[in-house]
Formats: structure tokens, C-alpha cells, sequence
């Protein structure tokens, strides 16, 4: 039996004895001079245990008595995740380098956080969910603060590290009301406990709970005030692994929260989520619009785009949850793409991250300028670019749901929206001219940032089949 068990989670196992090893083998040799080698290295290995994972995984598997599952949704979520920290390890490695901050502890941090996101994305009691949650946050609270001589670096750790407390604060102490309701931490037990009609009061404030504490995960309106300060602190490529990968796993675990413990009663926390992505969709799209960092302006957007996810999600359909993978994976490309770019940005071999350095990028270097043109369309969900269709299945899946009000909404945001996307293109085009930024000097960069805006183009054909394999995934978690 535990040697099944074993099985079952051995990509999470491999990947803990490899931070571990690792760790240990470059405390005792070279320390830094291997940090960029365990990057890449590091990088390869997600790719591996990523492509192990989505090629080999069938059927569904349950370990430790229902604690962990291996299902079609979340090794869909392990991939994603295992790609695109990849695809930010390896694109910031010459940024980290050039700026003495690429530590060897730095991939270790990286893959033990990935780590916890794959255990969140199994977990199937509050305990596990706990536990991943916790592995995660307690290394991306040491990556924001990775730059020590830099004030704004250690305060965006030391608030994510505060805020991340409060979060876990509420989340336990709606983790003891559904244990003391249901009197069981397995999601199993407590979708019997509630019941498919109306959950009992207390369950029903436990789940509140619950729900706050992962919202604070997505950096979902209200629970989204740590966000500008932390990716504007943080180190640039931290800044995107914050964009990216953590971002799949916490909608994928809201997501298995919401349908493997409290999936008969839908229409209970139907309203929380749909709250929860209007405030995101709406204060994403308007406070974006005085930002003139970059950054800060990459962290409204998160906080709209992950507003236009749980609009899929407050659905509570299977459809729903679909729409919620396909617009995740859509958003994890076009993310990688705009910090590729960003990453670039640089004047006197410093960052640069005001807006107005852009004015007339264009006309220097008019092969990132375009790229970068279509990724902002996409982003904006300006058809027939693959962001369109991400925002499509979302809106789609609300309307089905009953839920038009929400789409016609999410419409409405997505207008305001676009003005701050489309103002960055008017710079690079159309500004007025000024000192120019240096050339970049990061081949990898710039192929990250070509290959994801050909996505957005190429993939308008059949979203490269990513449909049919979030279907299965979504029928897998909603059953």
C-alpha cells in the first residue's frame, strides 16, 4: 500500500530529493560560481518530470487515504506549472548573473516552491492543501527579498511575508470550522457534510474562510494589496515566476476546493467567486491606468486577469473550470512573452521599468516592438489574437451558467482595460523621442519574447489542441 502511495507522488519526491541534494552539494563546493549551472540545470529538470508527468499520467490515482490525487486536472496544472518556472529560470538567469544576485539557493528556493504548488494542485484534505500551501509560500517570501542591499527588495518580502501570515491565519481558522462541521479534514468527508441543498451555517462560514484565504493566493479584490509592492520590489525575473506558475496552482486549488469538497452546492459559493471577479476584473482595470512602472502596471493586470479566471470558475460547471485551464495556460504564455521583454528594458546596463523609456522603441528595434505589440493586443483580448479566445471561453462559460450579468461586466472591464495596454504601444510608436534603451544583449530573452507572440498568433487555429486536454482535466475534477 505505501509503496503505491510512494509511486504516486514520486515526481514530488524527486524533485524535493533534487532541491536537497543539490543544496547540500553546492554548500560544500563552489557556492555562487554553480548558481547559474543548477539554473539551467534546474530548468531542464522541470522540463523533464513536466513532459514525465503529462506523458505517462492516466486514469486517477489516490494516495494516503485520499489525501493526495493524481487526476487528468492536476497534471494538467503540474505541467503548466513545471514549464513556465522553467521558462522564468532560464530567461532570468543572465539578468540575476550581471546583477550579482544569482545565488546558488535561488533555483533551490524555486523548486521547492514548485514542490508545494504540486502538492496544492493534488491536495485532497485540508491538510495537504496546508502543507503545500505553506512550502510555497515560505520560499516565494525568500525569492521577493532576494536583493539584500535593495530597501524596496527586503520590504516587498517583509510585506508578502505579513500578508501571506494573515492569509494562512484565515485560511486555518476556516480549515478548523469545516474539520469541526463536518469532522473530517478529507474533501470526500466534507462534500458529504455539506450536503447538496444548503450548507449548514458553520461549514458555510468555514468554506468563507477558506475561500479568503486562497483568494489572498490569486491576489483576488480585496485581498490583492500586497501584490503591487511585491512585484514592484521584488527582482524582475521573481517578479515573473510571481505572474506565472504560483498563480496556476492557487486558481487550481481554489478550483479542487470548490468542486471536490463543496461541488454540491454550487450555488452557495457561486456568489462569493462572481463577487470576488468583478471587484478583480474592475480595480485591475482602473487602478492600472495611473501607473507609469511597469511592474506595478503588470501587477493590475494580474489582478484583472485572474478576476476574468474566476469568472469561469464562480460558473461551478465543468465547462467553467475548462474555460478557467484554457485561460490560465493562455495567460501563463502571454506573461512569459511581456517579461521577457521587460527584462530587456535597460538604459547604462541598469533596469529601466517607466513606461516613457519606450517612446519611439519602434523605430529602433521594430522586431520587439511588434512582438511586444501583439502580445499588449492579446493581453487587451483584441481578436483574433489567442487572448480573445481565452476571454471568450471565460464569458462563454458564464453566460451558460446563467451568469450573463457577469460576462456583460467582464465585458465592460476588459474595454477599460485595454486603454493601459493599448497607451504602451502608443509609446513605442507613436512617443516622443528621447534617449534610447540599450540594445538587449540576452538571446534567450528575445527568443522567449518572439516564440510567445507567434503563439498568440499560430495558435488562433485550434489553441495548438490545448481544448481537448483542459476537458479532460475539468471532467476529472468535476464529476
Amino acid at each position: 500500500m505505501i509503496q503505491a502511495d510512494l509511486n504516486i507522488i514520486l515526481p514530488e519526491i524527486l524533485l524535493a530529493v533534487y532541491a536537497m541534494l543539490a543544496l547540500v552539494f553546492a554548500v560544500y563546493t563552489g557556492k555562487d560560481k554553480l548558481a547559474p549551472m543548477l539554473t539551467w540545470l534546474t530548468a531542464v529538470v522541470f522540463v523533464l518530470v513536466g513532459a514525465w508527468i503529462g506523458m505517462t499520467g492516466s486514469g486517477e490515482n489516490v494516495a494516503f487515504n485520499g489525501m493526495f490525487h493524481d487526476d487528468g486536472f492536476s497534471r494538467f496544472a503540474k505541467v503548466a506549472i513545471l514549464f513556465s518556472a522553467a521558462a522564468v529560470l532560464v530567461m532570468g538567469q543572465d539578468y540575476m548573473s550581471r546583477r550579482g544576485m544569482l545565488r546558488f539557493e535561488y533555483p533551490m528556493l524555486i523548486t521547492l516552491a514548485a514542490v508545494g504548488m504540486m502538492v496544492m494542485v493534488s491536495a485532497g484534505d485540508l491538510m495537504a492543501l496546508y502543507m503545500g500551501l505553506e512550502l510555497q509560500s515560505l520560499a516565494l517570501y525568500v525569492v521577493a527579498s532576494l536583493r539584500r542591499d535593495s530597501v524596496k527588495s527586503t520590504e516587498a518580502g517583509m510585506k508578502y511575508f505579513v500578508l501571506g501570515a494573515l492569509s494562512s491565519g484565515l485560511l486555518l481558522y476556516g480549515s478548523s470550522l469545516v474539520y469541526g462541521f463536518a469532522g473530517t479534514t478529507n474533501f470526500a468527508g466534507v462534500i458529504e457534510a455539506a450536503g447538496h441543498d444548503h450548507t449548514p451555517l458553520g461549514l458555510l462560514f468555514g468554506l468563507t474562510f477558506v475561500t479568503a484565504g486562497l483568494a489572498f493566493k490569486v491576489s483576488a479584490v480585496p485581498f490583492h494589496m500586497w501584490t503591487p509592492d511585491v512585484y514592484e520590489g521584488s527582482p524582475t525575473p521573481v517578479t515573473a515566476f510571481f505572474a506565472t506558475a504560483p498563480k496556476i496552482a492557487a486558481m487550481g486549488l481554489l478550483a479542487r476546493v470548490l468542486h471536490d469538497a463543496f461541488g454540491g452546492v454550487v450555488g452557495d459559493w457561486q456568489q462569493i467567486i462572481a463577487l470576488l471577479s468583478v471587484l478583480s476584473m474592475f480595480l485591475g482595470a482602473v487602478a492600472a491606468i495611473g501607473q507609469r512602472n511597469i511592474k506595478r502596471l503588470m501587477a493590475y493586470s494580474s489582478i484583472a486577469h485572474m478576476g476574468y479566471a474566476l469568472m469561469g470558475l464562480a460558473a461551478g460547471t465543468a465547462f467553467g473550470v475548462q474555460a478557467m485551464l484554457v485561460y490560465m495556460a493562455i495567460y501563463v504564455t502571454m506573461n512569459i512573452g511581456t517579461f521577457a521583454f521587460i527584462l530587456s528594458m535597460e538604459k547604462d546596463g541598469q533596469p529601466v521599468t517607466d513606461i516613457t523609456a519606450l517612446n519611439m522603441y519602434a523605430k529602433r528595434e521594430p522586431a520587439k516592438a511588434l512582438a511586444m505589440l501583439v502580445l499588449l493586443f492579446s493581453l487587451a483580448g483584441v481578436p483574433p489574437l489567442v487572448g480573445f479566445f481565452g476571454k471568450f471561453y471565460v464569458l462563454k462559460a458564464a453566460y451558460e451558467a446563467g451568469l450573463a450579468w457577469l460576462a456583460v461586466l467582464g465585458v465592460v472591464a476588459s474595454v477599460i482595460g485595454a486603454f493601459y495596454y493599448l497607451r504602451i504601444v502608443y509609446f513605442m510608436y507613436f512617443g516622443e523621442e528621447g534617449e534610447a534603451l540599450d540594445k538587449g544583449r540576452s538571446s534567450v530573452q528575445y527568443v522567449f519574447l518572439m516564440v510567445s507572440a507567434a503563439v498568440m498568433l499560430l495558435g488562433v487555429v485550434n489553441l495548438f489542441g490545448i481544448e481537448g486536454v483542459a476537458q479532460a482535466a475539468s471532467v476529472a475534477l468535476v464529476n
